[in-house]
This record gives structure tokens, sequence and C-alpha cells, in this order.
């Protein structure tokens, strides 16, 4: 009897924990597991291959640790209690770079050599005032690092040779002023520079140090020209990733000595090329990544075709990229995902064909419990072609289901295909997220990509009421249940969407969202002065596009806005000002508009701030359940 009604008792728990999973009741994942930080990050391998370096979150602060590949010993180099170790790189075999946090809203950090057994730390520079950037990431005679700082003037980069033995720094190139990028060829030497004057933007190129630079050609600020390298047997010809002359880049050959293209690597009208790898070790172009609804490669080495076709073998099904590799690219870091799945992180050894976990991005995720991101299309009221992704909630049926709309942050950005921690965390809430690659996302060329500059509230909110129509009119979506959300300029869409597109949004949620566009412009910091004229091609200019700035900037419409909203506000983020976003919530109490307002640090991640996550996360799902779901 006793055992008859223990397998009652248990029959009773099955048939429970069957009806959870019936339509429309997946299993509610925790918020926080969603948003763990991760334990280790930013994994490299050594040039030499013996050895891998990463950083290790510890009582919230990152250390950097390496690891004997051969024992898979590790050993602690850093030892920083209160602050971050925030970027880092191996210099030499025995060498390593590291950036120490000193204050993260204003992105100070100060510079430090370290070797790989942790001793003979030096500090290479101090970011009271200026800041210093790395432009080549190898030692040069043993000794020498070359670097761009700001020390002389604040608002333009020098670049030096810095000692990183005895701290000296002997000026290698003085900025006249406009130069905004430099750019070394594979011995260190620094060839080309890149000079703007915000309108337009010019490469010049010398054939060797000490020479003067040479202007060699002029461009128009929408155009992309990107030097890859310099071609070995040919050193005035470079490797470009260039939309010169056509609409979507190519991969090209350019002759330096006149400015004029040699030869198309890969490229034609329908593919965009976002990156480009070359190898050191076999001094010619590996291969290339195109962006279509997701990042493809196109192959110009056979051997590192065979090193992925090998990658697929061993992951398929699985996305895979090289985050780093030794000199003798034997060793590799691989980094894995999908749309379900945020991947791990893997050693490879190409000489034997074998992998080797190092650890996951975040074990908490079971891929089978997460959504398909799925990529689709639309066309906009005036024609257009506008792309996007739609993920649908597991267990519900695609029709009239709450919507969370998710535009991208920008100024100039786009979604991608790939797993996405809040695009999952809603679809386990049971909303379908809509993210679309609206006018003025990259990806595209630049023809849609210009045809989004200035029109913040204009063609862009267009494009994203025309989507939401387009999911109404496919059934998928209640139309009295869509809201949306965003963070930085993806904020600035959705609270413009509160006041300009009346009737189509039940609720609007921002995250350190851009509230006035014009504090945004005076907030760029002056080593940006001299792109300033691009962010007005961009975002609008304050003096000839004052009335739309002011139309697109929600501080300035507080009496139009007549539905819900959630504010958070990143108290330390340069790009908005606390205050004005206190006004702005006061001014919608005032009108008894419903208003929830947050206030944090920002909600960094893979690192520190669990708590203000969580509690960023949990204050958005309430408010989206009150606004959507119970509606």
């Amino acid at each position: 009897m006793i055992v008859y009604k223990r397998y009652f008792f248990l029959f009773l728990i099955s048939l429970a924990f069957a009806c959870q999973q019936k339509e429309g009741e997946a299993r509610l994942i925790p918020l926080d597991d969603f948003f763990k930080s991760q334990d280790k990050i930013y994994y490299r391998v050594s040039p030499d291959g013996l050895n891998i370096s990463y950083l290790k979150l510890e009582d919230s602060g990152l250390n950097l640790y390496i690891e004997d590949i051969a024992t898979g010993k590790a050993r602690k180099i850093t030892h920083l209690k209160d602050k971050n170790v925030i970027f880092y790189f191996w210099v030499s075999n025995n060498d390593l770079i590291y950036y120490k946090e000193i204050d993260a809203a204003k992105r100070r950090s100060d510079i430090f050599i370290i070797n790989k057994e942790g001793i003979n730390e030096r500090q290479l520079s101090r970011n009271e005032q200026g800041k210093m950037r790395v432009l080549e990431d190898q030692l040069i005679d043993d000794k020498f690092l070359l670097v761009s700082s700001n020390k002389r003037d604040s608002t333009v980069f020098d670049v030096y040779r810095l000692n990183v033995r005895n701290g000296a720094m002997e000026m290698a190139a003085k900025n006249p002023g406009n130069i905004t990028d430099w750019k070394t060829d594979s011995e260190g030497k620094l060839r080309l520079a890149v000079s703007t004057d915000g309108a337009t933007t010019t490469m010049l190129y010398r054939a060797q140090e000490g020479q003067v630079f040479k202007p060699i050609m002029t461009n128009n600020f929408i155009t992309t020209f990107k030097p890859v390298a310099f071609k070995h047997d040919r050193p005035n010809i470079i490797y470009a990733i260039s939309s010169v002359n056509r609409d979507k880049s190519a991969l090209v050959e350019v002759d330096c000595n006149t400015g004029k293209e040699l030869k198309v690597l890969f490229g034609n009208d329908t593919l965009n090329i976002t990156e480009a790898q070359y190898s050191r070790k076999k001094q010619k172009m590996s291969f290339l990544t195109y962006e279509t609804w997701k990042k493809e490669k196109h192959y110009l080495d056979d051997s590192i075709k065979i090193i992925y076709d090998d990658l697929d073998r061993l992951l398929p099904k699985t996305e895979t990229q090289i985050l780093s590799r030794d000199k003798a690219e034997n060793v590799f870091v691989i980094r894995t995902f999908t749309d379900r799945n945020p991947g791990s992180y893997y050693l490879y050894f190409a000489d034997k064909r074998k992998l080797r976990k190092l650890s996951d991005f975040n074990s908490a995720i079971r891929e089978g419990e997460m959504s398909e991101m799925k990529a689709v299309s639309f066309q906009s009221k005036d024609g257009t072609k506008i792309n996007g992704y739609l993920t649908l909630p597991l267990h519900f049926k695609a029709v009239n289901l709450p919507v969370v709309v998710l535009p991208h942050d920008g100024p100039v950005s786009r979604d991608l295909w790939g797993y996405n921690a809040e695009v999952q965390f809603l679809a386990n809430r049971g909303y379908a997220v809509f993210q679309i690659n609206y006018r003025g996302s990259s990806g595209y060329g630049k023809t849609f990509m210009s045809a989004g500059f200035k029109e913040w509230g204009g063609k862009i909110q267009d494009d994203i009421n025309d989507g939401v129509s387009w999911l109404i009119e496919k059934k998928i979506a209640d139309p009295k249940r869509i809201g949306i959300y965003g963070t930085g300029f993806g904020g600035n869409v959705a609270l413009n969407s509160s006041y300009l597109s009346p009737g189509i949004y039940a609720c609007a949620a921002s995250n350190s969202g851009v509230i006035n566009l014009f504090a945004y412009l005076k907030s760029i910091p002056p080593y940006f002065k001299t792109s300033l004229q691009l962010y007005y091609g961009i975002v609008g200019n304050p003096l000839t596009d004052a009335d739309q700035m002011r139309k697109s900037s929600p501080l300035f419409q507080t009496d139009r806005i007549n539905i819900p909203v959630f504010i958070c506000q990143n108290v330390k983020d340069q790009n908005t000002n606390a205050g004005e976003s206190l006004q702005f919530v006061k001014n919608l109490k005032k009108r008894n508009v419903n208003v929830t307002y947050l206030e944090n640090e920002g909600i960094v991640f893979p690192a520190k701030n669990q708590e203000s996550r969580h509690q960023f996360y949990t204050t958005l799902e309430q408010f989206l359940e009150t606004n959507l779901k119970n509606r």
C-alpha cells in the first residue's frame, strides 16, 4: 500500500509537470539565468602557442590569468581588488599589455606591461588628462610599441614610439590637427593616415618612415575605405574594404602611389563586405566576411577553408569564429554560437584536428528552451525592402501575440542573426520579438544607410511602423498589445514612437535612451571634434536642422506623450544628461502620464553589476506584463 501511494504521488507530480508544458506554458526561466556574468572571458593565445590567457571574474572584478596549454596549470598575474582589467593583449611570447580601469563612466584607464609570470610590471601611461591607444600589438626590436596619444593636445592623437623597458616616449608623427586614424605595415612601420574635415575623409600615404604623408584619395563620409593590410611582395599595394564608386563594399587592391583601384578580389552588387582577415604567416589574404541575414565567409586561401570545414565537422550546425591564433597559425581560440545557444569557447589544434573545450558562455541556457530567430522582410509604404528578425515564443501559436518591437542602437548599426539574451528573455515571457533594420542601418550598402540620415522621427519611424503593420496583417500581432523598447538610439526611437505614432503602441521603454539630440552632440569628446560634421550629417545640424531635431527629441515633446513609459537612466552615461532625464520624468508626471523611472550605473555585461541587471530586467518585465499582457 505504501509503495502504491508513493507511485501514485509520483504520477501526480509527472502529470502536473506535463500540464505545465502544454501550449503557452513553457518553463519560465529565471531572469538571472539569461544575464549571468561570465566567469572567464577574452581568451587569447600567446604568439608561441604555449599559453592561453583570459580574464577571470572574482568578487565582481576581472583579473588576468595565464594557463600553460600542455599542463593546464593556471596562475593569476594581476591582483586588482577594486579595479578591473578591461582589455589586454600579448605583445611577445613573454609580455602582455593590459588596461586597468580608472573611471568606467569616463572610459579612462591606465596601461601596464607585465610578463607571463606576473613580474616586471611597469606602468606605461597615466590617463589623468589624455588617452593612449596601442596602434601595433607587437613589440618592435623587443622594446618599442607604436602608440597614439592626445597628451600634447586633447583634440588630436599624435604617434609615439614607446620604450616599454624605460617608459620613454619619442614622437614618431605629429598630428597636424585633422588626422583621425593611423595604419602600420606588417613590420610596424607607420605608412598610412586618415584625415577628415567631417564631410570628407582623405587617405594619406608615405613609402618610408621619415617621408611626408601625401594624399592619395578623398571620399565623402558615407563611403567606406578601410585598409586591411599591405601586400608583402609589393609594399605600395594595399588590400582594402572599399565602397568607392559602388554601393556595396568589396575587397580590392589599391596602388598607394596613385590611389587607383587595381583589382577586385571579391565583391558584387548584392553583397556587402564588412571584414577581411590577413595571414601574417602566409602573407596573403585568408578570407572575408559579408553580411546577408547573417555573417558568411568567402575563402581566399584553401588552407583556412580546411580549418573551418574541420570545425564544421567537429561542431555541426554551429557558427564558429576565430578569436585568437598563435604566430604559427596552429593553435586557435574558437567561439561558437547559434541563435538559440550563446555558445562556448574552445582551443583548436590544427595539426591534430582536435578541440579542447575551455568554457561555456552561459551554462544556464538550455538550447531546447530557446526560440528560433527568423529572418524576415517586408515592403515599406514607399516600396523600400526592409529586413529584420522575428523571434516567436515557444509553445504558442503565431496568432494575436503580444509583441515587443526592439529597435537597435545607433546612430549607425544593425541587428544580426545570433544569440541575444534580451530577445530570448522576452520570448520566454511570451512575447513575439521584432527587430527591424530600418533605413540608416549598416550592412545593406551606403544608399540604404544614408537614406536614414537625419531621419530620426521620419523615415526611420515609418519603417518601424510599417513593420508593425505587416505583423498585424499577418495576424501574428495583437494590435492592442504592441510595445516598443530600445537602448541608446533605440531608446530614442522607442520614446519617439510614444508620440509620433499614436494608437500603434500600448507602451514604450527606454534604457539610457537619447532624449535630446542637441545634448547628445554636445557630449561628443574633444578628440572626436574633427568628425563633428559627420555626426551632423547623420543625426542633424543644430543650426540648420533644429526643428526636425527638436521634433525627434522626446525631452521637448512631453505634452504629446499619452501612453505608459519606462525610463531607465544610467547616471554615469556621458552621452545623456541625468538632470534632463529627471526633468523629463517630472514633466510627464505633471500630466499624469504613467511613468516608471529607474536609475543605475549601467548594466555592464559580461563582468559587473549583476544587481543592476537584475533590477533593470525585473522592472522591465513587470512594466511589460502590466501594459501588454494584462490589457
